[in-house]
């Protein structure tokens, strides 16, 4: 009986897993990934600590412009927030674009333009490696490419 019990826990266990798995709908996926993106970019143009780390994992990492590799949720918090402080501006981030590698992890590339107060304007390209866990979109890698023209 011991047995029949624990191998029905499992199916109920594996049903609702799956279950789960098929009503996730990719378009609300690239939503709410939209909406990760516009967090960030709030967070970053506010200077908004507390918002950067609720959206991004633990393992984050990411690769700036300049070449600085940022591993870490504290390395990478410390160095957004010096990065906010030294490049003051108004911060755009358009998605371009959002692929699915796995139900759970996706890339968006977007392009990145920072309106500086001399009026000049940084373009840039951004990717960002997204992953679902704790029932929300993460991200968990940022790459910064600085095109060279």
């Amino acid at each position: 009986m011991k047995y029949i019990l624990l191998i029905f826990a499992i199916q109920i266990i594996t049903c609702t897993s799956i279950f789960a798995q098929e009503t996730r709908n990719e378009e609300k996926d690239k939503e709410e990934i939209r909406e990760l993106i516009d967090n960030y970019s709030q967070a970053r143009e506010q200077k908004d600590a507390n918002l950067l780390r609720q959206i991004i994992t633990d393992e984050i990492d990411q690769l700036v412009s300049t070449g600085e590799w940022r591993v870490g949720k504290t390395a990478a918090l410390s160095g957004m927030m010096r990065s906010s402080k030294k490049n003051p501006g108004s911060r755009t981030i358009t998605v371009e674009k959002i692929r699915f590698i796995h139900q759970n992890c996706g890339i968006a590339d977007t392009r990145y333009e920072i309106k500086m107060e001399d009026g000049s304007v940084r373009k840039m390209w951004s990717t960002f490696i997204v992953s679902y866990e704790e029932n929300m979109w993460k991200i968990t890698a940022i790459r910064n490419m600085l095109p060279a023209k």
